[in-house]
């Protein structure tokens, strides 16, 4: 995905951010080896960077998924009893 896509998505939602912050963290994020990137030519301007992530990069967010899954069921079952 490109990065100013990337914003576009995010810009809709609670977490908004701005290039100043989303291209530092995708650069940590490759340093980690969970992203990997390729340029593509752009009929709009210069080449664009494109990233995807790696497989590393899928089995963390697969692990921050069921991360999620069991966190949300605990504040459920903690916010439903007396």
């Amino acid at each position: 995905m490109y990065a100013g896509d990337i914003i576009d998505r995010l810009s809709t939602t609670d977490f908004a951010t701005r290039e100043g912050t989303l291209y530092p963290l995708l650069s940590k994020m490759r340093r980690d080896g969970l992203l990997d990137h390729e340029w593509h030519e752009s009929a709009a301007g210069p080449p664009r960077k494109y990233y995807r992530l790696t497989p590393s990069g899928r089995a963390l967010l697969a692990h921050f998924r069921e991360y999620w899954t069991a966190m949300s069921q605990l504040i459920e079952r903690l916010g439903t009893q007396p």
